[in-house]
Protein backbone atom coordinates (compact mmCIF):
# COMPACT_ATOMS: atom_id res chain seq x y z
CA UNK A 1 0.00 0.00 0.00
CA UNK A 2 1.06 3.58 -0.64
CA UNK A 3 1.09 6.80 1.35
CA UNK A 4 -0.01 8.57 -1.82
CA UNK A 5 -3.72 9.43 -2.01
CA UNK A 6 -5.36 8.45 -5.28
CA UNK A 7 -8.98 9.45 -4.57
CA UNK A 8 -10.03 11.83 -1.83
CA UNK A 9 -13.71 12.59 -1.29
CA UNK A 10 -14.69 15.11 1.37
CA UNK A 11 -18.22 15.89 2.57
CA UNK A 12 -19.68 15.11 -0.86
CA UNK A 13 -23.33 16.03 -1.18
CA UNK A 14 -25.45 15.63 -4.28
CA UNK A 15 -29.10 15.76 -5.31
CA UNK A 16 -31.29 14.76 -8.21
CA UNK A 17 -33.93 17.41 -8.92
CA UNK A 18 -34.87 18.50 -5.37
CA UNK A 19 -34.05 15.27 -3.56
CA UNK A 20 -30.74 15.04 -1.70
CA UNK A 21 -29.20 11.57 -2.20
CA UNK A 22 -25.61 11.92 -0.97
CA UNK A 23 -25.45 13.57 2.44
CA UNK A 24 -21.77 14.05 3.20
CA UNK A 25 -19.56 11.21 1.96
CA UNK A 26 -15.93 11.01 3.05
CA UNK A 27 -13.62 8.45 1.46
CA UNK A 28 -9.86 8.13 0.94
CA UNK A 29 -8.36 5.56 -1.44
CA UNK A 30 -4.68 4.87 -2.02
CA UNK A 31 -2.98 3.12 -4.95
CA UNK A 32 -3.08 -0.66 -4.72
CA UNK A 33 -6.27 -0.77 -2.65
CA UNK A 34 -9.62 -2.43 -3.31
CA UNK A 35 -12.63 -0.84 -1.59
CA UNK A 36 -16.06 -2.48 -1.50
CA UNK A 37 -19.16 -0.31 -1.03
CA UNK A 38 -22.24 -2.17 0.16
CA UNK A 39 -25.63 -1.12 1.42
CA UNK A 40 -29.38 -1.62 0.98
CA UNK A 41 -31.25 -0.48 -2.12
CA UNK A 42 -31.69 3.29 -2.33
CA UNK A 43 -28.75 4.08 -0.07
CA UNK A 44 -26.87 6.06 -2.74
CA UNK A 45 -24.30 3.57 -4.04
CA UNK A 46 -24.96 4.03 -7.76
CA UNK A 47 -25.50 7.77 -7.26
CA UNK A 48 -22.03 8.01 -5.73
CA UNK A 49 -20.44 6.31 -8.75
CA UNK A 50 -22.48 8.46 -11.15
CA UNK A 51 -21.46 11.67 -9.40
CA UNK A 52 -17.77 10.73 -9.53
CA UNK A 53 -18.12 9.93 -13.25
CA UNK A 54 -19.89 13.23 -13.97
CA UNK A 55 -23.45 12.13 -14.79
CA UNK A 56 -25.30 15.43 -15.46
CA UNK A 57 -28.52 14.07 -13.90
CA UNK A 58 -27.00 14.77 -10.48
CA UNK A 59 -26.09 18.14 -8.99
CA UNK A 60 -23.23 18.39 -6.50
CA UNK A 61 -24.24 20.81 -3.73
CA UNK A 62 -21.20 20.60 -1.45
CA UNK A 63 -17.87 18.90 -0.90
CA UNK A 64 -14.96 17.91 -3.11
CA UNK A 65 -13.51 14.94 -4.98
CA UNK A 66 -9.94 14.78 -6.26
CA UNK A 67 -8.23 12.08 -8.34
CA UNK A 68 -4.42 12.07 -7.94
CA UNK A 69 -4.74 15.73 -6.93
CA UNK A 70 -6.94 16.78 -9.88
CA UNK A 71 -10.32 18.36 -9.08
CA UNK A 72 -12.71 15.81 -10.55
CA UNK A 73 -15.83 17.90 -10.10
CA UNK A 74 -14.51 20.66 -12.38
CA UNK A 75 -13.95 18.26 -15.30
CA UNK A 76 -16.28 17.00 -18.04
CA UNK A 77 -17.12 13.27 -17.95
CA UNK A 78 -14.73 12.58 -20.85
CA UNK A 79 -11.86 14.43 -19.16
CA UNK A 80 -12.48 12.48 -15.94
CA UNK A 81 -12.05 9.36 -18.05
CA UNK A 82 -8.82 10.69 -19.59
CA UNK A 83 -7.49 11.44 -16.10
CA UNK A 84 -7.95 7.78 -15.21
CA UNK A 85 -11.51 7.23 -13.95
CA UNK A 86 -13.40 4.22 -15.32
CA UNK A 87 -17.01 3.29 -14.54
CA UNK A 88 -18.35 -0.17 -15.33
CA UNK A 89 -22.11 0.16 -15.66
CA UNK A 90 -24.69 -2.02 -13.98
CA UNK A 91 -26.59 -2.18 -17.27
CA UNK A 92 -24.16 -1.64 -20.20
CA UNK A 93 -25.80 -0.06 -23.24
CA UNK A 94 -25.75 -1.35 -26.79
CA UNK A 95 -24.33 0.89 -29.55
CA UNK A 96 -25.52 -0.57 -32.88
CA UNK A 97 -23.43 0.26 -35.92
CA UNK A 98 -20.27 1.08 -33.95
CA UNK A 99 -17.70 -1.70 -34.00
CA UNK A 100 -15.77 -2.52 -30.84
CA UNK A 101 -12.49 -1.96 -32.70
CA UNK A 102 -13.44 1.56 -33.84
CA UNK A 103 -15.02 2.40 -30.48
CA UNK A 104 -11.96 1.42 -28.48
CA UNK A 105 -9.46 2.93 -30.91
CA UNK A 106 -11.35 6.24 -30.71
CA UNK A 107 -11.29 6.07 -26.89
CA UNK A 108 -7.57 5.27 -26.74
CA UNK A 109 -6.63 8.02 -29.20
CA UNK A 110 -8.86 10.58 -27.47
CA UNK A 111 -6.96 9.89 -24.26
CA UNK A 112 -3.63 10.16 -26.08
CA UNK A 113 -4.70 13.47 -27.63
CA UNK A 114 -5.65 14.77 -24.16
CA UNK A 115 -2.04 14.18 -23.06
CA UNK A 116 -0.64 15.63 -26.35
CA UNK A 117 0.53 12.22 -27.57
CA UNK A 118 0.35 11.02 -31.21
CA UNK A 119 -2.46 8.60 -32.14
CA UNK A 120 -1.73 4.90 -31.92
CA UNK A 121 -1.15 3.21 -35.27
CA UNK A 122 -3.63 0.62 -36.52
CA UNK A 123 -1.13 -2.22 -36.19
CA UNK A 124 -0.12 -1.25 -32.64
CA UNK A 125 -3.77 -0.94 -31.64
CA UNK A 126 -4.69 -4.36 -33.01
CA UNK A 127 -1.75 -5.84 -31.10
CA UNK A 128 -3.03 -4.12 -27.92
CA UNK A 129 -6.53 -5.51 -28.55
CA UNK A 130 -5.18 -9.06 -28.85
CA UNK A 131 -3.21 -8.74 -25.60
CA UNK A 132 -6.13 -7.35 -23.62
CA UNK A 133 -8.72 -9.77 -25.01
CA UNK A 134 -6.76 -12.60 -23.41
CA UNK A 135 -7.13 -10.99 -19.97
CA UNK A 136 -10.91 -11.51 -19.92
CA UNK A 137 -11.08 -14.46 -22.33
CA UNK A 138 -13.07 -12.35 -24.82
CA UNK A 139 -13.82 -14.15 -28.07
CA UNK A 140 -12.45 -12.48 -31.19
CA UNK A 141 -15.93 -12.61 -32.76
CA UNK A 142 -17.36 -10.53 -29.93
CA UNK A 143 -14.57 -7.98 -30.24
CA UNK A 144 -15.38 -7.59 -33.95
CA UNK A 145 -19.10 -6.89 -33.48
CA UNK A 146 -20.95 -3.68 -32.65
CA UNK A 147 -20.59 -2.53 -29.05
CA UNK A 148 -22.64 -4.90 -26.86
CA UNK A 149 -25.17 -5.53 -29.66
CA UNK A 150 -26.80 -8.91 -29.13
CA UNK A 151 -24.46 -9.70 -26.22
CA UNK A 152 -25.67 -11.69 -23.23
CA UNK A 153 -25.48 -10.06 -19.80
CA UNK A 154 -22.25 -11.90 -19.04
CA UNK A 155 -20.72 -10.96 -22.39
CA UNK A 156 -21.54 -7.29 -21.81
CA UNK A 157 -19.84 -7.33 -18.41
CA UNK A 158 -16.84 -9.17 -19.79
CA UNK A 159 -16.67 -6.60 -22.59
CA UNK A 160 -16.56 -3.79 -20.04
CA UNK A 161 -13.63 -5.35 -18.23
CA UNK A 162 -11.95 -5.68 -21.63
CA UNK A 163 -12.50 -1.93 -22.16
CA UNK A 164 -11.02 -1.33 -18.73
CA UNK A 165 -7.99 -3.43 -19.67
CA UNK A 166 -7.42 -1.38 -22.82
CA UNK A 167 -7.83 2.02 -21.12
CA UNK A 168 -5.74 1.13 -18.03
CA UNK A 169 -7.51 3.50 -15.60
CA UNK A 170 -6.03 4.66 -12.30
CA UNK A 171 -9.40 4.18 -10.54
CA UNK A 172 -11.98 1.64 -11.72
CA UNK A 173 -15.50 1.75 -10.29
CA UNK A 174 -17.44 -1.49 -10.79
CA UNK A 175 -21.12 -0.71 -10.20
CA UNK A 176 -22.84 -4.02 -9.39
CA UNK A 177 -20.87 -5.72 -12.13
CA UNK A 178 -21.92 -9.07 -10.63
CA UNK A 179 -25.65 -8.55 -11.27
CA UNK A 180 -27.03 -11.10 -13.70
CA UNK A 181 -23.81 -13.10 -13.95
CA UNK A 182 -23.69 -16.87 -13.68
CA UNK A 183 -20.82 -18.38 -11.72
CA UNK A 184 -18.57 -18.92 -14.77
CA UNK A 185 -19.00 -15.36 -16.06
CA UNK A 186 -18.46 -14.03 -12.53
CA UNK A 187 -15.21 -15.97 -12.25
CA UNK A 188 -13.93 -14.67 -15.60
CA UNK A 189 -14.90 -11.05 -14.95
CA UNK A 190 -13.44 -11.08 -11.44
CA UNK A 191 -10.31 -12.81 -12.73
CA UNK A 192 -9.87 -10.04 -15.29
CA UNK A 193 -10.20 -7.39 -12.59
CA UNK A 194 -7.61 -9.16 -10.44
CA UNK A 195 -5.15 -9.46 -13.32
CA UNK A 196 -5.41 -5.72 -13.95
CA UNK A 197 -4.63 -4.77 -10.34
CA UNK A 198 -1.28 -3.03 -9.81
CA UNK A 199 0.34 -0.93 -7.10
CA UNK A 200 -0.54 2.20 -9.14
CA UNK A 201 -4.29 1.71 -9.55
CA UNK A 202 -7.26 1.10 -7.27
CA UNK A 203 -10.74 -0.36 -7.52
CA UNK A 204 -14.12 0.46 -5.99
CA UNK A 205 -16.49 -2.52 -6.06
CA UNK A 206 -20.15 -1.65 -5.52
CA UNK A 207 -22.15 -4.76 -4.67
CA UNK A 208 -25.01 -6.16 -2.61
CA UNK A 209 -23.47 -9.56 -2.13
CA UNK A 210 -20.49 -11.32 -0.62
CA UNK A 211 -20.14 -13.68 -3.59
CA UNK A 212 -18.25 -11.16 -5.75
CA UNK A 213 -15.93 -10.43 -2.82
CA UNK A 214 -15.02 -14.11 -2.71
CA UNK A 215 -13.23 -13.45 -6.01
CA UNK A 216 -12.21 -9.78 -5.71
CA UNK A 217 -10.75 -9.48 -2.22
CA UNK A 218 -11.38 -6.05 -0.67
CA UNK A 219 -8.97 -4.28 1.66
CA UNK A 220 -11.78 -2.15 3.04
CA UNK A 221 -15.56 -2.55 3.16
CA UNK A 222 -17.84 0.48 3.57
CA UNK A 223 -21.57 0.44 4.28
CA UNK A 224 -23.57 3.23 2.70
CA UNK A 225 -26.95 4.05 4.22
CA UNK A 226 -29.15 7.07 3.54
CA UNK A 227 -26.40 8.85 1.65
CA UNK A 228 -23.62 8.43 4.23
CA UNK A 229 -20.89 5.90 4.92
CA UNK A 230 -21.97 4.59 8.31
CA UNK A 231 -19.59 1.64 8.78
CA UNK A 232 -16.06 0.88 7.59
CA UNK A 233 -14.15 -2.32 8.24
CA UNK A 234 -12.17 -5.10 6.64
CA UNK A 235 -13.42 -8.12 4.67
CA UNK A 236 -15.03 -9.47 7.82
CA UNK A 237 -17.65 -6.70 7.65
CA UNK A 238 -18.93 -8.08 4.32
CA UNK A 239 -19.19 -11.54 5.88
CA UNK A 240 -21.17 -10.08 8.78
CA UNK A 241 -23.55 -8.36 6.35
CA UNK A 242 -23.99 -11.63 4.47
CA UNK A 243 -24.93 -13.34 7.72
CA UNK A 244 -27.03 -10.64 9.38
CA UNK A 245 -28.37 -8.56 6.49
CA UNK A 246 -28.76 -4.78 6.72
CA UNK A 247 -31.63 -4.50 9.20
CA UNK A 248 -29.35 -4.16 12.24
CA UNK A 249 -27.52 -1.26 10.61
CA UNK A 250 -30.79 0.40 9.61
CA UNK A 251 -32.09 0.12 13.19
CA UNK A 252 -28.90 1.50 14.76
CA UNK A 253 -28.56 4.38 12.32
CA UNK A 254 -32.25 5.32 12.45
CA UNK A 255 -32.02 5.37 16.25
CA UNK A 256 -29.05 7.75 16.02
CA UNK A 257 -30.93 10.04 13.64
CA UNK A 258 -33.94 10.08 15.96
CA UNK A 259 -31.71 11.05 18.89
CA UNK A 260 -30.07 13.84 16.85
CA UNK A 261 -33.45 15.25 15.81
Amino acid sequence: MSDEILLEVKNLRAKVEDKEILKGINLTIRPGEVHAIMGPNGSGKSTFSSVLAGNPAFTVTDGSATLHGVDLLSLSPEDRSHEGLFLSFQYPVEIPGVSMVNFMRAAVNAKRQYFHEPPMSASDFLKLMRQKRAVVELDNKLASRSVNEGFSGGEKKRNEIFQMAVLEPRLAILDETDSGLDIDALRIVAGGVNKLKTDRNATIVITHYQRLLDYIKPDFVHVLYKGRIVRTGGPELALELEERGYDWIKEEEDAKLNQES
